[in-house]
């Protein structure tokens, strides 16, 4: 199979991760391969996804190879991958837009982002680099919060011809006149705000499904989330945050056998804790009645990697958007964006997506 040409919208912790991951599976075989959801995706395997354009606004990252780059400060992330061939791709100089909050000004060099001198593109100049890099698939890494720039570049994508796999909560899959969009241009689209591997959302869903199958009246949960990355630090400006708390309450209310009030439900993060840097730590409370109406309480605290349990779903995104395009198939890819994604255009519960996506990828063309 040819390689999968990828173009990163922000080299932070989670590119990192992923580029660190596809370099990790080079050395991997199928049987022995650890932490993949899929091995093969329609005959494309973890290494076969080539980063061929990447782009960041920080000046410790703009003019480096992209192998360099995931290394750079504000990065934290866990190195699991630390000898990555260069790439000879070049991090360009990113739009701004609303990407960097203004309250990042308030924290040191080592936390936040350090804005480049570098002149910012064009859009035309970005669907230039995207055509001429052959680029397939775009995927959003940007901050949380960046409205205006998550729209901004999902228009370069279309402009250029590309597939989009949006990682972060800004609804485009989701939006149906941006749906409509690319279904009319018959380019594939999966999203939004990216589901972790095994993280706080997915394992907060699969409880709330279970106290329904088992006939437990869910009547009061919480999920409070400490971080000590960029995305923690990006988020303590709560207005940046909205989109962000309403991505994951929601994705657990649509399993919930009946909603809840909304004083019954708190998800979201929660708060910086500098010296966690890319540990994510969750603690889920949830409270319900049983047979005869006696109550229960379960409480769970979950430890990740934040960026490589955001990676190891991410991996999976690009191949089945590239699996689309091979297929001529444009438009939000229900399946995968369900079962990947916290804000789906349609939601299910992940068993029905978890087959929405293998018939997905094992159907004929």
């Amino acid at each position: 199979m040819s390689a999968i040409k990828v173009a990163i919208i922000g080299v932070g912790n989670c590119a990192s991760s992923l580029i660190q991951g596809i370099n990790y599976y080079r050395s991997e075989k199928a049987d022995d391969a650890i932490g993949l959801m899929h091995w093969d995706i329609g005959g494309y395997k973890p290494f076969d996804i080539d980063v061929v354009a990447a782009f960041d606004i920080d000046r410790r990252k703009v003019g480096l190879d992209v192998s360099k780059a995931v290394f750079s400060k504000p990065n934290c992330t866990r190195v699991f991958c630390p000898d990555i061939p260069i790439s000879l791709v070049t991090v360009q100089m990113g739009r701004i837009l609303d990407g960097v909050s203004d309250h990042m000004e308030e924290f040191t060099d080592e936390q936040t982002f350090l804005v480049a001198d570098a002149p910012e593109p064009t859009k035309e100049e970005i669907v230039t680099a995207l055509r001429e890099s052959e680029t397939e698939v775009m995927i959003n890494y940007l901050p949380v919060g960046s409205e205006e720039a998550t729209r901004f570049y999902a228009d370069c994508a279309l402009d250029a011809g590309v597939a989009l796999v949006n990682n972060i909560p800004v609804f485009i899959a989701s939006d149906p006149v941006w749906a409509k969009r690319f279904e009319s241009q018959n380019i594939p689209i999966i999203g939004d705000d990216i589901k972790s591997q095994l993280g706080a959302t997915i394992t907060h869903r699969v409880l709330t499904d279970l106290f329904g199958k088992r006939g437990v009246k869910l009547e009061r949960t919480y999920q409070l989330n400490t971080g000590g990355n960029t995305d923690f630090l990006n988020m303590l400006n709560r207005k940046r945050l909205a989109s962000k708390k309403k991505s994951k309450t929601e994705a657990v209310q649509a399993v919930a056998g009946q909603r809840l009030e909304n004083e019954n439900i708190h998800i979201g993060p929660s708060d910086y804790v500098a010296w966690q840097k890319d540990n994510k730590v969750a603690f889920i409370r949830m409270e319900g009645k049983l047979f005869g109406d006696v109550p229960m309480n379960i409480e769970l605290r979950l430890s990740v990697e934040d960026s490589p349990n955001s990676a190891g779903v991410a991996i999976d995104a690009i191949r089945c958007a590239k699996l689309a395009l091979d297929r001529n198939q444009g438009g939000a890819l229900n399946g995968p964006s369900a079962y990947f994604y916290k804000s789906p255009p349609k939601q299910f519960n992940d068993d029905e997506a978890y087959l929405m996506t293998e018939k997905f990828i094992s159907e004929d063309s």
